[in-house]
């Protein structure tokens, strides 16, 4: 490999969310995190070196992108996802959160239901909650260590509740699953018959293993973008997330125009100058970098995936499909959540993040950030070994 992955780079110290905000967040200090969905790797060097021109030049005024900015994102979306976009489909945001929370109020009133498919990104719950519409559940299906949409209760429940708006995850995050282009057009359908539009977070589109293919949901057919707002960012691919940059997409132009006034209404306006520079860097010469990456990615999850059955049976990996999150499902332990918990955080060490957070569905997983040094990942799994076996480290 070109870059080296296995480095150990320490995030202490450096206002990390992930590593220096544990007693902040009502945690033990000493943890191993492997928690918030961003990498302990360095972002590509043609990123930081952009970066750093930026820097130098050391005026950090007001500023937007021309147009190409919107060409590196263009490209990038075509090569990567075989979608093509137009530059007035584009709608530049600080964050997929930010951008979702703003198309809630967009396209919905107070009151209106808004479905979600849980467990998943547990932000989405609180949007919908936050900005005062009726939150409904479509709890994806477990079986046998996979996971699938109930499309009868998905439709039942949009017509007994007046769904205006679905929040599709693609991937889905936590469960890892890629959906279908098959799953995919029965959402539209259905999302079609019944009005109901759609928000799309595609933020880990760039993640897909091996043997799965993301389709673009807006990109399936001209009357699924007509009712689609797709979020994406290059800040879980190139670990930019501190950077605060996000594109959407509204091929519709009264709904681009809806969610447009709403940001404006927000009170934003131009994006951090360097989130737009690390993104048109990132879109411009990151590849050789990115597929690097999924290729050590897949290393790490082939460790876990060996470690857990050889060493840690009781948990069971639900095999990721997309994304750089495993799904863990800790039902084997036979412990309250509470219980598992106290073992995870008191006596092995760990900060995960707990099942529950993600919804209904949730409460006997863990998910797990393994975009770490292999090293990092090994320490942490012997260490929820050590526990389980022996009851402490």
């Amino acid at each position: 490999m070109s870059f080296n992955f296995d480095k150990i780079i320490s995030r202490q110290n450096t206002n990390s969310l992930k590593y220096d905000f544990a007693v902040e967040r009502g945690m033990p200090e000493d943890l191993l995190p492997l928690w918030v969905a961003d990498m302990d790797f360095r972002t590509p060097p043609t990123v930081v070196d952009a970066l750093v021109a930026a820097a130098q030049h050391g005026i950090f005024g007001y500023s937007d992108a021309k147009d190409d900015y919107f060409r590196a994102v263009q490209n990038w979306l075509g090569k990567r996802l075989g979608w093509q976009v137009e530059k007035d489909w584009l709608i530049k945001a600080p964050g997929v959160v930010f951008a979702i929370a703003n198309t809630v109020r967009a396209l919905t009133n107070p009151g209106d239901a808004v479905i979600i498919q849980q467990p998943v990104y547990y932000p989405f719950e609180l949007v919908v909650r936050d900005n005062g519409r009726r939150l409904v559940v479509n709890e994806l299906l477990y079986t046998d260590g996979h996971y699938h949409i109930d499309f009868a209760d998905f439709e039942a429940k949009i017509v007994a509740n007046q769904v205006k708006l679905f929040i599709l995850c693609n991937p889905h995050n936590p469960v890892g699953r890629v959906w279908t282009r098959s799953e995919l057009e029965q959402l539209g359908e259905i999302c079609l018959k019944h009005q109901v539009k759609v928000i799309a977070d595609e933020i880990h589109a760039d993640f897909i293993y091996p043997g799965f293919r993301h389709e673009v949901f807006a990109n399936l057919q001209p009357e699924l973008a007509a009712i689609t707002v797709t979020c994406t960012a290059p800040s879980k691919t190139f670990n930019l997330a501190g950077l605060q940059v996000s594109n959407l997409f509204a091929a519709n132009p009264e709904i681009r125009q809806a969610v447009n006034q709403e940001i404006h209404h927000s009170g934003y306006s131009q994006l951090n100058t360097l989130g737009l520079v690390a993104c048109q860097a990132a879109y411009e010469h990151g590849a050789e970098w990115l597929d690097e990456l999924i290729a050590y990615l897949q290393g790490n999850l082939s460790f876990m995936r060996k470690f857990l059955l050889e060493r840690l049976p009781e948990i069971r990996l639900v095999e990721p499909q997309g994304t750089y999150l495993a799904w863990l499902d800790c039902s084997g332990l036979g412990l309250s959540e509470a219980a598992r918990q106290d073992l995870i955080v008191n006596r092995a060490k760990l900060w995960l993040d707990k099942g529950s957070m993600f919804g209904a569905g949730g409460e006997n997983f863990e998910r797990i950030n393994y975009a770490c040094p292999r090293a990092t990942l090994e320490q942490a799994l012997e260490r929820f070994e050590r526990v389980v076996r022996r009851g402490s480290l």
